[in-house]
């Protein structure tokens, strides 16, 4: 069945979860009370886990009845929202920083759901071995230093393709953008002129490039421009039939983006993980032999303390499914499912959300 992506279906989503659900202000705690009894859940944020959620919202809404208004409107928006008190969760690409986290109206848990890859992608006409770019040679693209397809950077890591002396257009995203964060965390480790240059961070002042909303927007951009390259979540590069990059790992290893590399990537990370993580942590660039070096968790956000007890059972109802029954969905969305001792700290986190009434 086609999977669908596109940010335009938000009202979509909102009919099968059944209608228009209004969001309020935040409580006597911070928390917000968006939700009364009786209705659903509110939510916005990242496009990149945008597929899978739109699954989880309309198969939750066919098991429980709960139905679930989430607007795909990029990381940073997300974050905004969940500190204005004008949704009951947020959800983010990018862990929330010190800052953000003081700004918000009471103490914030982030509860990874999956793990998702960040694809490099291009659109090369006549080019349909895929193009092999290391570290080095990906950083200087999006400085502005690699100018050509051709250049002699690409072709050494490419003998055999017949690369094109053709422009090379770098798209980026043009919001505030978890996969943003993603992608930059990624160069600022390989790359020191990228970390202390444009750095890491939602948004960024690009030394080159086009912008695009959302994924979806990266996607459809690459998609019509011959010669350009960008970055995407592994799902809108599948679902637009674009060609990914392999990239060398720590290891040595050339990999494309999978299933298997993202979670490859997060096991490493997860052995590590304290009994009182607050799950802020980055997992690009990890040790081992099929790492695929740009994936991350992407999160939920949400109040640890909220005023409304219906709205609380609701949000905590339908994390505790998508750590369970929803993961079982990620494989067919290419989202890498959570690695089991993530899921179990994340069962301890979910107990400490507290609400009026709770035994």
């Amino acid at each position: 069945m086609r999977r669908v992506i596109c940010a335009a279906m938000v009202a979509t989503l909102a009919a099968c979860g059944g209608g228009e659900q209004q969001a309020g202000t935040g409580g006597q705690n911070g928390a917000p009370a968006a939700a009364a009894s009786g209705a659903g859940l509110t939510g916005a944020g990242a496009t990149f886990p945008y597929p899978i959620y739109s699954k989880w919202f309309y198969q939750y809404a066919q098991d429980t009845g709960v139905q679930i208004n989430y607007q795909s409107i990029g990381s940073g928006g997300g974050i905004r929202q969940l500190s204005e008190g004008t949704v009951d969760f947020g959800a983010s690409d990018a862990p929330m920083s010190d800052e953000e986290m003081a700004s918000a109206q009471g103490k914030v848990l982030h509860f990874p759901t999956v793990i998702g890859a960040v694809a490099v992608t291009y659109n090369l006409p006549g080019v349909s071995a895929s193009l092999k770019i290391s570290p080095d040679v990906l950083a200087d693209i999006f400085l502005g230093r690699v100018t050509k397809w051709n250049d002699p950077k690409i072709a050494r890591l490419n003998s055999g393709v017949d690369l094109p002396d053709t422009d090379v257009l770098v798209v980026h995203r043009s919001d505030g953008s978890g996969t943003t964060f993603i992608f930059t965390d990624y160069l600022s480790s390989v790359s020191a002129d990228w970390k202390n240059g444009p750095g890491n961070a939602k948004e960024i002042d690009w030394p080159v490039g086009l912008g695009g909303k959302g994924n979806e927007g990266v996607a459809g951009q690459i998609k019509q421009t011959p010669g350009s390259v960008g970055y995407v979540e592994l799902a809108y590069a599948n679902q637009n039939g674009l060609p990914v990059a392999q990239l060398r790992n720590q290891a040595g290893n050339w990999v494309a983006p999978s299933l298997e590399g993202a979670t490859a990537d997060a096991a490493g990370v997860a052995s590590s993980l304290p009994e009182d993580t607050d799950f802020r942590v980055s997992i690009v660039n990890a040790q081992g032999e099929g790492a695929y070096p740009i994936s991350s968790f992407t999160w939920l956000l949400v109040y640890q303390h909220m005023d409304d007890a219906d709205t609380a059972r609701k949000l905590i109802g339908f994390v505790r499914w998508a750590l369970t029954d929803g993961q079982k969905m990620a494989p067919s969305l290419d989202y890498a499912p959570l690695p089991a001792n993530v899921i179990q700290l994340e069962m301890k986190q979910l107990q400490t959300i507290d609400y009026p009434g709770k035994e």
